[in-house]
C-alpha cells in the first residue's frame, strides 16, 4: 500500500466512488433528484466505516437508478410510500463496520466494568 493510502484509504475506491457518483449525476430527472437525494441520506444514516461496503452500497445504489431510468419504472413504484424506510432497508443490506460499533463496545465495557465492581 502507498504511503499516501495509509492516510486515505485505498484510492481504487476513491475511484469506484467518484464513478458512482457520475453516473448518478448523469442520470434523466427525476431520477437524478432522488437519487442523489437518497446519497445524501445514505451518507448519514448508513454508517459505514468500512471502504468495500460503502463503496459496493453506492454502486449498488447508481446501478438501481440507472435501471429505473432506462426502464422508466416511476420513482414511487421503487421507493414505495415511506422512502426512509425503503433508504434504511437498502442501507442495513450492506453490513460493513459502522462507526457506532465502536460507541457499542465502550458502552458495554463501560457497565461490565461497573457491575464487576
Amino acid at each position: 500500500m502507498k504511503w499516501i493510502e495509509v492516510l486515505t484509504g485505498p484510492l481504487e475506491q476513491k475511484k469506484q466512488y467518484r464513478r458512482a457518483v457520475a453516473r448518478i449525476d448523469a442520470l434523466p430527472h427525476p431520477y437524478r433528484q432522488v437519487a442523489k437525494a437518497f446519497s445524501r441520506y445514505l451518507t448519514y444514516y448508513g454508517g459505514l466505516t468500512d471502504g468495500d461496503s460503502l463503496v459496493a452500497m453506492f454502486v449498488d445504489h447508481a446501478d438501481l437508478w440507472e435501471r429505473a431510468a432506462v426502464d422508466g419504472t416511476p420513482v414511487r413504484d421503487i421507493v414505495g410510500d415511506d422512502p426512509v424506510e425503503f433508504a434504511e432497508s437498502f442501507a442495513r443490506a450492506y453490513s460493513g463496520a459502522q462507526w457506532i460499533d465502536k460507541e457499542r463496545a465502550r458502552l458495554t465495557q463501560a457497565i461490565d466494568e461497573a457491575a464487576a465492581r
